[in-house]
């Protein structure tokens, strides 16, 4: 995997590349020839990848390469791309796998072939080519309207240099050819240029731009949408393994889509909102379940990191078993996200997101029908909280974060019609939620520590003592801080407009 980092410039057919000469860092152009390359893009028939800023090629003698959303467009565009080798022209299940979310129950076809007769250039500093500028003359085959032919011109950063003089060139490569008269740099991929409208049309899934005066419903639906987003991005994320915070950030989609459908009851059907919520505490359980592994085992590596190195090598039998339930955890996820249930959720998300199921009441202004709503997830935080204030135990402090973390969504939910008091709330409620996270990740940890020890070693079960003295610190710590962080949220004047 990497992540494609390339400027785009349309130019004329009869545009000529200058001379780079005088580069930055006394970079050099060296030409490396031309090539022909035959390429064929894969998508839905209604061009649901595209349309999401994805792609799924298959290039001759390259193989298959996906190519996920941007992370950034302009002025460059920066996305992940991932090569899949060729088996005998079939698509990878791994790639298919891997756009699932877009794709959901969708199967791909052939959308569009493409000739390109690709001029290429290296840019080296001393021995290391720092970017590439391809000058590629473009032919629709087949899937377009016709035998269009268009031309453009790539600047893209190499994959494996950190030199930041690289980005330098690039961008005084790009000036070079817009002095030259290249178009302004215009992000839009190939196929999408070729395929015009359909491919450049809104995606499945967008966030709704608030109108003027909104409805109670144009905000949870703005606030449905951006959770589904944010969920459907990060599924690639869960799939590569490459970084755990895809799981918790998918996990994050799933939880506030379930508090807002919880907060915001009055306003959705009944019906439709149970089953919603019931799958998507399905999805939560499985996205829970190896986040909680991947936070206790960075935890205990982190309190092992800590203690003396004498005892360290009597951990090691800590670790292999915090990173085996890792593992078991991460492998049932991937079982649920590659199951029709999923898929089905998926489908059931999408219209979520573009036309959720209104009550009457949802076409009320919102400054007037939202605010009364978040009273409930603050009633609920009040009693959670003040119960923890009169007997901390775990289990009421667990309670008043869950009530935190409802309150701070319903607060940031409101926040685009109410502004800066509800963004005051939710920012509080954040930092009880956090110091009563702390406290609950060290009550975990302290469990599971004692519970491995039982059928530990010797030095095994005494190394697992020393790491849960450190989480009875931590625990204790946090149930002083957490009473500071109530009190500031707990103040009237906090509170005067809902």
């Amino acid at each position: 995997m990497s992540v494609e980092r390339e400027v785009k410039l349309p130019v004329a057919p009869a545009f000529r590349v200058p001379a780079l000469v005088g580069l930055p860092g006394g970079a050099r152009a060296v030409d490396r020839g031309s090539s022909t390359l035959h390429t064929v893009y894969y998508d839905a028939p209604d061009l649901r990848l595209l349309r999401a800023g994805a792609s799924l090629r298959y290039r001759e003698g390259q193989g298959w390469t996906v190519k996920l959303p941007p992370v950034r467009r302009a002025p460059a565009l920066a996305r992940e791309e991932l090569g899949f080798p060729d088996d005998g022209g079939v698509v990878p299940s791994d790639a298919l796998a891997l756009l699932r979310a877009y794709l959901r129950s969708a199967d791909v076809v052939p959308v569009l072939r493409l000739r390109t007769e690709r001029a290429r250039v290296d840019i080296e500093v001393g021995e290391r080519v720092v970017a590439e500028l391809s000058d590629d003359a473009v032919e629709i085959v087949a899937g377009g309207p016709g035998r269009v032919r268009f031309r453009e011109l790539e600047v893209e950063r190499t994959h494996d240099d950190a030199d930041p003089t690289g980005d330098a060139v690039v961008e005084a490569v790009v000036e070079r050819l817009r002095a030259a008269g290249a178009a302004a740099p215009d992000p839009t991929p190939k196929p999408a240029r070729a395929l015009g409208s359909l491919a450049t049309a809104p995606a499945d899934v967008v966030v709704p731009e608030l109108p003027a005066v909104p409805t109670a419903g144009d905000v949870v639906r703005h606030a449905v949408a951006s959770s589904v987003l944010h969920l459907v991005r990060h599924d690639p994320v869960v799939r590569l393994g490459t970084d755990v915070e895809g799981v918790h950030q998918m996990r994050v989609a799933t939880r506030r889509l379930r508090s807002d459908l919880r907060t915001f009851r009055p306003l959705v059907d009944e019906a439709w909102t149970r089953s919603l919520r019931d799958e998507l505490g399905w999805l939560g359980d499985a996205l829970g379940t190896a986040r909680d592994a991947d936070v206790l085992l960075g935890r205990i590596r982190g309190r092992i990191a800590s203690i003396d190195e004498t005892e360290r090598p009597a951990t090691a039998g800590i670790v292999e078993a915090l990173e085996r339930r890792a593992k078991e955890a991460h492998a049932a996820l991937a079982d649920v996200l590659a199951s029709d249930r999923y898929v089905d959720l998926l489908d059931a998300l999408v219209v979520a997101a573009n036309a959720p199921s209104f009550t009457p009441a949802a076409a009320g202004p919102a400054d007037a029908a939202l605010a009364p709503l978040v009273r409930r997830p603050w009633k609920r935080l009040r009693r959670s909280a003040r119960a923890a204030q009169r007997r901390p135990s775990a289990e009421r402090l667990h309670r008043a974060r869950i009530d935190a973390k409802r309150l701070r969504y319903a607060s940031e939910t409101v926040a685009v019609v109410v502004g800066e008091p509800a963004r005051r709330v939710a920012a509080r409620a954040e930092a009880v939620q956090d110091v009563l996270g702390e406290h609950q990740d060290a009550i975990v940890a302290l469990s599971w520590l004692r519970s491995w020890s039982s059928g530990a070693s010797a030095d095994g079960a005494f190394a697992a003592g020393v790491l849960a003295d450190r989480e009875l610190s931590a625990a204790a710590d946090a149930r002083e801080r957490w009473r500071h962080a109530w009190r500031r949220l707990e103040r009237r004047k906090l509170r005067s407009w809902m």
